[in-house]
């Protein structure tokens, strides 16, 4: 939530181009810069007091105006503020600041081809892959998402900055992974996406949506007129479907009976396409869905096959993402960012598939987050031969009740299971356990570079750790 410079321009000029609902007040200001954070306010700044789960912009209000704002959005009155700011009023900050700071950034939106990425799982590696095609056609890309922001999808003036400096640069095609919270939170208004994808649903984010049903109302706002100019969603997929058959925009589904000749390894996919055989560098039975997605999607952008191929083709390795982590000690590693009971089960099943002795699982559960999927990871990891249930960004929770609660959901009796509270041991144990012909999987933070418990923030990388764990192994057995 920075604070950015923007050009000149007049509160009256600045609210006709939002919307017909903004109500002003006050002075007819110049506006040169915006913010919703009052400790980055300077002079001449429109500070857009925004509500939060813990703040209430509005009681910045002040601050901000003794900071130098000459310029509020609010969406209720505030006491005590001079005839020579301008005042904007709507009915809900939150609900108009995407289009607000497009419009304070000239709509950078309009001057891109953008395209938009939700679903459950799958969206960093189909974003990435779309990005790896895009960039082989010769377009000037950025992608945005879990890998490249603190948050998938940023704040609105964020957002709306990041896309004014694409245009800035010469940017022709952003691929953004698109958030169910950032939807709920109307981060993406002002952006039209050329084309919208949906790649799956499963439970997550209960702690935020509290039922499936509005998890799933979320994320089908992208799927909308005022969100979207066409969709690309997944068929297999009940709530896909039910996508297409209800979503007021065009849909284009895939589906796997769209491929053939499907050969899936531990570090490689490859499958044939509309009488084309495409192939990634990465494994994974879900890597097809993600491919089908991205292939699907470009195809639609007018993107020719040949593109497609060569961009799969170079795809670079995408951190956390079924990441094979090398050794030569003749068993497999992956580290993967599953997090969500479906897709543990997706990474277990995909092991699976090429494992030809022992699959061991080493995951954990994040705190302060949907306590009620615990014991349903729990249930997803049993299908392993070896389970080392462990800590996964506590954060304020007990680490050993988290663990508790998802042991309980594990039934299988053939199934071994340990704990072990300290992540980097359990990877460590993972790894000494595993022999010729078997495959690790490490899952549950992927990409992530710390570990975070009690507030604070611990270096912690599983690819690092994994790395550090088969170096000594290997020292070991020389």
């Amino acid at each position: 939530m920075s604070r950015y410079s923007i050009s000149p321009v007049s509160a009256s000029a600045l609210s006709a181009a939002t919307a017909s609902s903004v109500v002003l007040s006050g002075t007819d200001t110049t506006i040169t810069g915006i913010t919703q954070d009052s400790r980055s306010v300077s002079a001449g700044d429109v500070f857009c007091c925004v509500r939060g789960e813990s703040f209430d912009g509005h009681r910045f209000a002040l601050d901000a105006i003794s900071r130098g704002a000459c310029a509020l959005l609010v969406d209720s009155p505030v006491e005590g503020v001079p005839e020579t700011v301008a005042v904007m009023t709507v009915p809900n900050v939150r609900e108009v600041l995407g289009l607000f700071a497009a419009a304070a950034f000239s709509f950078p939106a309009r001057v891109l081809t953008t395209v938009g990425i939700t679903g459950t799982n799958g969206k960093t590696s189909t974003a990435s892959i779309i990005g790896s095609i895009l960039r082989a056609d010769g377009k000037s890309v950025e992608v945005m998402g879990t890998l490249t922001n603190v948050r998938t999808t940023p704040e609105a003036i964020d957002l709306q900055a990041f896309l004014h400096e694409c245009v800035e640069k010469g940017v022709t095609h952003v691929v953004m992974e698109v958030s169910s919270h950032a939807l709920d939170q109307h981060r993406v208004a002002g952006v039209m996406f050329d084309v919208a994808v949906f790649t799956n649903l499963s439970r997550d984010h209960l702690d935020y949506h509290k039922t499936d049903e509005a998890y799933f109302a979320a994320k089908a706002k992208l799927f909308t007129p005022q969100q979207s100019v066409l969709g690309v969603m997944n068929s297999d997929d009940p709530r896909g479907q039910l996508l297409l058959d209800v979503a007021a925009i065009p849909m284009v589904p895939f589906a796997q009976s769209d491929v053939s000749d499907v050969t899936i390894r531990v570090d490689s996919v490859s499958f044939r396409w509309k009488n084309h055989v495409i192939a990634l560098p990465m494994g994974g039975g879900f890597t097809l869905m993600n491919a089908l997605a991205a292939v699907t999607a470009c195809d639609q952008l007018g993107v020719p096959v040949d593109a497609m191929i060569d961009g799969c083709a170079s795809l670079g390795q995408i951190p956390g993402r079924f990441q094979s982590v090398p050794n030569e000690l003749g068993f497999s590693v992956v580290v993967d960012y599953a997090h969500t009971p479906d897709g543990l089960q997706q990474v277990i099943a995909s092991a699976r598939a090429v494992c030809s002795h022992k699959l061991i699982v080493v995951f954990g559960c994040g705190g302060d987050r949907d306590a009620g999927k615990r014991p349903l990871m729990g249930a997803a990891a049993q299908e392993a031969d070896i389970v080392i249930v462990t800590s996964d960004n506590p954060r304020s929770e007990d680490p050993a009740l988290i663990m508790e609660q998802i042991v309980r959901g594990i039934s299988r009796e053939s199934c071994e299971v340990y704990v072990e509270a300290d992540r980097a041991q359990a990877i460590a144990s993972a790894i000494s356990m595993a022999g010729r012909g078997d495959i690790v999987v490490i899952a549950g933070k992927g990409h992530e570079a710390t570990q975070e418990v009690a507030g604070v923030h611990y270096p912690f990388n599983d690819v690092d750790v994994a790395k550090s764990a088969l170096s000594h192994k290997k020292g070991s057995e020389l």
